[in-house]
């Protein structure tokens, strides 16, 4: 019964410690799943207000799905006009006090 104890206390020291998942490549994944399905998405919206001559929507829908893409494809914009918009407003940015 010692035996075992001093066994299972060796195989617990000899483990690695746990590590956070790597999920480095996840963005990058999803972006590769899911943005060809929202360009067709897009084309299909896009071309039913092309075909029913609902131009103004068109043009909205356009702009509206211009913004989703950028925002989808490069998040950084977003974290850049936050940065921006904390500035303007006097708000303190960065880590320092």
């Amino acid at each position: 019964m010692h035996d075992i104890h001093q066994q299972v206390v060796a195989a617990l020291a000899a483990s690695p410690a746990p590590t956070t998942p790597d999920t480095a490549g996840l963005a990058t994944w999803l972006r590769g799943l899911v943005g060809p399905l929202l360009l067709v998405v897009i084309s299909i919206v896009a071309g039913f207000f092309l075909f029913t001559r609902e131009i103004t929507r068109f043009v909205q829908f356009l702009l509206l799905a211009a913004a989703i893409l950028v925002i989808f494809y490069f998040p950084d914009v977003l974290v850049g006009l936050a940065n921006g918009i904390a500035t303007a407003l006097g708000l303190k940015t960065g880590s320092g006090g």
